[in-house]
């Protein structure tokens, strides 16, 4: 494709007010909003009650013991800002390793701020502003991935903050199962109260019932927790309050239940499913292609799952991988689903989840493919452009604003398309609430049903004053993350070159083609069929792009990057042969267990700029200097 005209470009200045900087260029515009902040909220002390008479007395700052105390504070605080910059220096252009960058301005200093007030999240008590803050953030969020948000409609979103995707995805995994179980629950209450909300609930057996579609599942529950003759038996009956075990002795299906995703899905999905229960042994993977799940083979799964009378309770799509960002075809998985089959689909997209915005007109219309490409050279794929689409069909989505939402650590989300599913989650019951103004306020109490107890508001102010001030949509917020995927696109037309330079040297390849703004690269010396050779050579190459925080400080190296390894025991059949032959390399050798490579994340947004007012670009820099460190490498 060629390459756009200039004025597709974004023009980064725009985005100039929003960041520190790698040389601190904003440092004034930060301390000078920072410490007007700071002083606001000590005038807001001074005036609670200002008839009070101070506990710190005024004298006892002159006191010896105090001024010691305060030497001591400082001697401390001093020593730890001396450790910290041994810290990785995620804020610079030469940084493009893990999935970190500098911060936005807006959400650090509103969290910054916020932590003075220390609001906790837990209810509207203990946080009026900042649960405010978060419901808006997870509303927000909701309409970005294409769910809808009216409150009069069924189904209608809600979303909350999470401390990450980890947290995220557990919640999913429990909803997904309290939605899957509840309406076996459901119809025991029926037979101890008799009274039953469908005919059809007293002769279905437990194999249909798990196979009812959740939005069938969801509008049950929603009917049985609002007949208060149900109630108390529909409690007694759940598998939250019998447990798993003895659930499985009333429902010996139950124990069948698996939980089906890519090999490529992060490692928190096998913890996930150790928490709640069900055991590793569950989670049933699916071959990857090109680094996205085959849905061929998870048709075919699903088929087989059912033939042996296996209840799925889940399936996941990835909408963009740790390792490269890859994203699964979520369209394919969600026309599955409309096949009458009664997964809960849920969207892991802790990578992916704030790239969205580049697809989002103001008025929340998805953007044509054609539209988009006028800005860019690759992206977005067909492919990825109807998976963007389909997120609005997943019944959960986890998202990080800490990582593409430029937010601090740790703030991830949890989004759901059917807001009754917290119903199954939450310490109150349904039935209390009498009228719709309450029903809408216990939505926005997410502390009620949230797997956290306490939580953060400053993560809340923070996420969504970013929200504010780059609304999520493509003129916005998708500025900031054109940026980053035009930088990746930058890196993989430049591989090309990278590899005429090194022929005769060493085999360069991009494993898996980059969806969005991760890019992989292996290498493997001319000459050598080994893996195990090749994966020691390309790890040499990472250690010289490696942090030693032990050994110097943070700005010694010239670049920063990260690396992974692919098992190929997870790919797709025709994989390694593909592999093998980019880098000339004997896959079916003894040694052949995963595929070592070098592991890029190019989220600065200043990675298309220029590091010495030249025409060459960060990339270009990072391009000429790994090439000399293969080169060096290899004498």
């Amino acid at each position: 494709m060629p390459q756009p005209p200039k004025s597709s470009t974004p023009d980064v200045s725009t985005l100039a007010p929003y960041f520190l900087g790698a040389f601190g260029e904003n440092n004034d515009l930060f301390e000078q909003v920072l410490v007007e902040l700071v002083r606001d909220h000590v005038y807001w002390r001074r005036n609670f009650h200002p008839d009070d008479t101070p506990p710190i007395s005024t004298a006892a700052q002159f006191d010896p013991a105090y001024q010691a105390r305060v030497a001591g504070m400082k001697r401390e605080l001093h020593r730890l800002a001396a450790q910290l910059k041994r810290s990785v220096p995620t804020f610079h252009p030469r940084y493009i390793g893990h999935m970190m960058s500098d911060l936005l301005l807006p959400g650090l200093i509103a969290q910054l701020v916020t932590t003075l007030y220390n609001p906790n999240n837990i209810v509207e008590e203990a946080a009026p502003v900042t649960l405010a803050l978060e419901h808006e953030a997870g509303q927000q969020l909701c309409r970005m991935v294409g769910y809808a948000t009216d409150g009069t409609q069924v189904p209608c979103a809600s979303g909350h903050l999470t401390s990450g995707g980890t947290l995220a995805n557990d919640e999913a995994l429990f909803l997904a199962r309290a939605v899957k179980l509840a309406p076996l629950a459901v119809r025991e209450a029926c037979r101890v109260t008799n009274v039953w909300l469908e005919p059809t609930l007293e002769d279905a057996d437990d194999w249909t019932l798990l196979g009812w579609p959740t939005a069938r599942s969801l509008a049950l529950v929603h009917r049985a927790l609002r007949a208060p003759e149900l109630v108390a038996a529909l409690q007694a009956a759940r598998v939250e309050t019998l447990g798993l075990v003895r659930f499985a002795e009333a429902h010996p299906l139950t124990s069948r239940l698996v939980v089906v995703a890519p090999a490529s899905a992060h490692y928190s999905w096998g913890k996930a499913m150790r928490l709640l229960g069900f055991g590793e042994a569950q989670l049933v993977l699916v071959p990857t292609r090109e680094g996205r799940m085959d849905v061929g083979a998870l048709e075919d799964t699903l088929q087989r799952l059912e033939a042996e009378r296996r209840p799925v309770l889940a399936v996941v799509g990835v909408y963009g991988t740790t390792e490269f960002g890859s994203f699964d075809e979520l369209h394919r998985v969600a026309a599955l689903k409309r096949q009458e089959r009664s997964f809960w689909f849920h969207v892991d997209a802790a990578w992916g989840g704030y790239l969205p915005s580049l697809f989002r007109e103001a008025d929340g219309s998805l953007r044509s493919k054609e539209a988009m490409a006028t800005t860019f050279r690759h992206f977005p794929s067909e492919r990825v452009h109807r998976s963007t689409a389909a997120l609005a069909e997943a019944d959960s989505i986890t998202v990080d604003p800490h990582k593409l939402g430029y937010v601090p650590y740790g703030a991830g989300a949890f989004l759901c398309r059917d807001r009754r599913a917290f119903e199954l989650a939450m310490q109150q019951v349904a039935y209390v609430f009498a009228t719709a103004a309450d029903d809408e306020a216990r939505y926005r109490n997410a502390g009620r049903y949230s797997l956290e107890g306490s939580r953060p508001g400053a993560a809340a102010a923070a996420v969504a004053l970013n929200h504010r001030v780059l609304p999520l949509d493509h003129a916005h917020y998708g500025q900031l993350l054109t940026r980053s995927v035009q930088a990746c696109e930058s890196l993989y037309d430049q591989v090309p070159v990278l590899r005429e330079h090194l022929a005769g040297l060493a085999h360069v390849a991009v494993p898996f083609e980059p969806d969005c703004n991760v890019l992989g690269l292996a290498f493997n010396p001319v000459g050598n069929r080994s893996l195990s050779v090749a994966n020691a050579f390309t790890r040499k190459v990472f250690e010289a792009l490696a942090v030693h925080p032990a050994d110097q400080s943070g700005g010694e190296a010239a670049f920063f990057g990260s690396c992974t390894t692919v098992p190929l025991k997870h790919l797709e059949r025709s994989e390694p042969g593909r592999l093998a032959g980019a880098l000339e390399l004997e896959l079916e050798a003894p040694d052949a267990g995963g595929l070592f490579m070098l592991r890029h994340t190019l989220m600065n947004p200043w990675l298309l700029a220029s590091p010495d007012d030249s025409p060459r670009t960060w990339v270009d820099a990072y391009v000429t200097h790994l090439e000399s460190l293969v080169r060096s490498l290899l004498r």
